[in-house]
């Protein structure tokens, strides 16, 4: 029996921000750019970057949050399957693969900071304090 997989894990950055429009059904659906990079040193010894460009659409739920926190230059993971589509133009045909995005999630974070309290015990004596069973 075959098996069939089609599984697409890619992590990027946003080319620009992404675009949202509706289906006839009222389906909301987002579509954004990915920069996927890879770095390796080439036959000569010195470090080469390669971009792959990948489009990606979200429908639904997920569709609206990307829309609304996604924006150029993010950093996002994104799981999904990949989709083949051709169409015609004036100047013939055309295709490209696209990824059906299953989920988005949004990586790097913002510049907020966690600040760690901690608090000042320096002038307590633990060792002369008989309250403790230990």
């Amino acid at each position: 029996m075959p098996v069939y997989i089609n599984k697409v894990f890619l992590a990027g950055n946003l080319t620009k921000d992404p675009e949202m429009r509706y289906m006839p059904s009222g389906t909301p659906v987002t579509t954004f750019r990915l920069a996927v990079n890879r770095r390796f040193r080439n036959k000569n010894g010195e470090e080469v970057d390669e971009t792959c460009f990948i489009d990606v659409v979200v429908y639904g739920k997920t569709a609206e949050v990307c829309n609304e926190y996604l924006s150029k230059g993010r950093n996002v993971l994104v799981e999904g399957r990949l989709r083949f589509e051709t169409w015609e133009t004036d100047a013939g045909r055309r295709s490209r693969h696209v990824v059906v995005a299953d989920s988005v999630k949004f990586l790097g974070g913002r510049e907020e900071k966690e600040e760690i309290v901690k608090p000042d015990i320096s002038d307590i004596d633990l060792e002369e304090d008989d309250e403790f069973p230990f």
